[in-house]
């Protein structure tokens, strides 16, 4: 069997599922996204499109484990418009994750690094820390980014 080094995740088998929706409101879309993450989805998404005889509509698409595709059908037909359901395999290679943390003038912000053959190729703040952080303070979200980006740059690499 030809593995991967053991600090890269193994690809991953998943289902994609999609709906297009041409009749359901735009607050509806927010309940079924909740729904299917707290069902299992491993992410939710959806995306304006144009339909038959140009109307327009939404492409609602997930992605899931085979053994969530029941529940996530069971979803789709009972809090949407939709009368079908497309899915189909694929595979998904994530990078090796890591967290730690930075301090900031205003506290502690969690950064996910993602990382390939040993070298880090992404990393960001978490977003929901930067958000506490600004609303707590008064301060524009942007400002926390900033700062947490000039946190960063003084942190070596672990």
């Amino acid at each position: 069997m030809n593995r991967p080094p053991d600090h890269e995740h193994l690809d991953e088998q998943m289902v994609k599922m999609e709906v297009n929706l041409d009749d359901i409101s735009g607050e509806w879309l927010g309940h079924v996204m909740d729904l299917l993450f707290e069902s299992g989805a491993n992410d939710v998404f959806y995306t304006p499109i144009y339909m038959k005889k140009n109307r327009p509509g939404i492409l609602l698409q997930l992605l899931c484990s085979q053994q969530e595709i029941s529940k996530m059908k069971k979803i789709l037909f009972a809090e949407t418009t939709t009368l079908g359901i497309r899915y189909y395999p694929l595979t998904v290679h994530r990078l090796e994750r890591s967290f730690f943390n930075v301090n900031t003038q205003w506290g502690e912000v969690t950064i996910k690094r993602g990382i390939h053959e040993g070298l880090t190729l992404q990393q960001a703040p978490e977003y929901e820390d930067c958000r506490k952080i600004a609303v707590q303070n008064n301060i524009p979200l942007k400002r926390v980014y900033e700062e947490v980006w000039k946190c960063l740059g003084e942190v070596k690499e672990k």
